[in-house]
């Protein structure tokens, strides 16, 4: 991804960034913030075996060897050059609104709230199903439940003790999570048979679970935008961390899957989620099994702290712009963390993590993409409507180019919507228009003087501790 840089638009548009933040200090440098990426969209290969299951070894593997490119490569260059251009706290909040005004705006905050709180919500359950294969006990009832219920407290105090731990914790934890997936795979190597790669299943197809698998594994790229408030020289940073946080990602999906589905002849139906431990208990023992059990908690704990700080600091950004009352944004004196975002956060991901898991992840997607119409629609505007606005990285194609760039995903986010099921129509629906209600609840709030809203959202941070009054570049609110 090349950096280019405009002109200077002398009406530069400001961001969002809270003044007690402005110490760098305590903000995420580069290697934390890759990690940080990699477990918005990863976390590792844990979750990837449903698409072997849904769809056979061989389109498994191509649908991890293509759909970064149509799907991962674009929404991080859109990412890249519009969290630069706008490094603020309410991320994509920030672009609807700039591109279409309050109503978008509003809409794409609710949406991207939802589909993070909802996904927030699955990575306890995937630890508890990766560790209910240590301790059966943990399959359900009760004992379950409250697994579920102390993991999501404990690691919602984590996040609250503030994002640059969070950010190096999230370091080790990729390492950590990663290395028994290394050692799986080298230990493969003898007992590949490159043939079974070729293997297109012997049931029908289950393109529901295929595409929603392959979408779940490699997409919230855009969720890091509403942390670039957080990060040090993020004009610089960002667009190096998402170049490699796509690399690095797409490699730890596909060197596991080539390795298992290559050296483990199964029937195809016991490939569900949490199979690469019993994978690797039948590549080398149950001593490998037990370490990707750990990993899985592990790399768990990543996912649950990288998103639920997206959506915290979402909701600081959204108080800041005035699409929320102002105590949304407030922060901890102790932490300087965003603990009333982190903690409805957190109250919502828990009461709908006793969902079952594969609605969970179906749910997460259906509304996310939702989102990403409003995103790829504000992407194309934004270039139309303010070319000389500063993009320090800027995607190196012109307008019919960024339609085509978005046109390829939106195909895509179509099938997702086609091959949803009843329950997620309707847990998805009934959300959607949640999210319009809100906008005029919260109308109805600020008129009526209910609540302390920032009432102007034109006066913006510039980033450099200073206020000033944007009047030609996007309609006030």
């Amino acid at each position: 991804m090349a950096i280019t840089e405009t002109s200077r638009s002398s009406h530069e548009l400001p961001v969002t960034t809270p003044g007690s933040t402005t110490s760098t200090a305590k903000k995420l440098t580069l290697v934390p913030l890759i990690f940080l990426i990699y477990f918005e969209v990863a976390g590792g290969p844990f979750g990837e075996e449903p698409a072997v299951q849904a769809a056979g070894p061989l389109l498994a593997i191509l649908g991890f060897l293509i759909f970064p490119f149509i799907w991962s490569v674009p929404e991080a260059l859109i990412t890249a050059e519009l969290s630069t251009a706008f490094p603020g706290n309410g991320g994509f909040v920030i672009w609807a609104h700039r591109a279409f005004g309050a109503f978008v705006g509003s809409m794409m905050g609710s949406l991207k709230f939802l589909s993070g709180v909802i996904n927030v919500a699955s990575f306890p359950v995937l630890c508890v199903t990766y560790l209910d294969k240590l301790f059966p006990v943990l399959e359900s009832g009760w004992p379950r439940n409250v697994c579920i219920f102390a993991s999501t407290v404990v690691l919602s105090f984590l996040n609250y003790t503030g994002l640059a731990i969070v950010g190096y914790a999230a370091v080790v934890l990729g390492l950590v999570s990663l290395s028994p997936f290394l050692v799986m795979s080298a230990m493969a190597i003898p007992k590949i048979k490159p043939h079974r790669w070729g293997s297109l299943g012997s049931k029908k197809k289950d393109w529901n679970l295929y595409f929603n698998t392959l979408f779940w594994n490699l997409n919230f790229w855009d969720n890091v935008s509403t942390l670039a408030g957080e990060v040090d020289n993020p004009q610089k940073t960002f667009p190096l961390a998402l170049l490699i946080a796509v690399i690095f990602t797409c490699v730890a999906y596909l060197i596991p899957l080539f390795a298992v589905t290559g050296a483990v002849s199964v029937d195809q139906s016991r490939w569900e989620t949490g199979f690469h431990a019993e994978a690797a208990e039948m590549i080398a023992g149950k001593w490998l099994k037990i370490w990707i059990e750990v990993g899985a908690v592990l790399s768990s704990i990543g996912l649950f702290e990288a998103q639920l700080s997206s959506s915290a600091y979402q909701l600081e950004g959204m108080a800041e712009l005035g699409f929320l009352p102002k105590f949304f944004g407030l922060r901890s004196k102790w932490f300087n963390t965003p603990w009333v975002g982190i903690l409805l956060s957190a109250l919502m991901s828990l009461g709908l993590s006793y969902m079952d898991f594969t609605d969970i992840v179906a749910s997460a997607n259906f509304i996310y993409t939702l989102g990403m119409f409003l995103e790829f629609a504000s992407f194309v505007w934004l270039r139309k409507k303010l070319p000389e606005l500063k993009r320090p990285y800027r995607v190196p194609l012109n307008i019919p180019g960024l339609v085509v760039m978005c046109l390829v995903p939106s195909a895509f986010l179509v099938l997702i919507i086609v091959f949803a099921t009843k329950i997620v129509y309707l847990v998805s629906g009934l959300m959607t228009v949640g999210a319009v209600g809100w906008y005029f609840l919260i109308n109805y709030l600020r008129e009526k003087k209910i609540f302390e809203f920032n009432e102007d959202a034109d006066l913006l941070d510039n980033g450099n501790g200073e206020r000033k009054k944007v009047e030609d570049h996007h309609d006030s609110r």
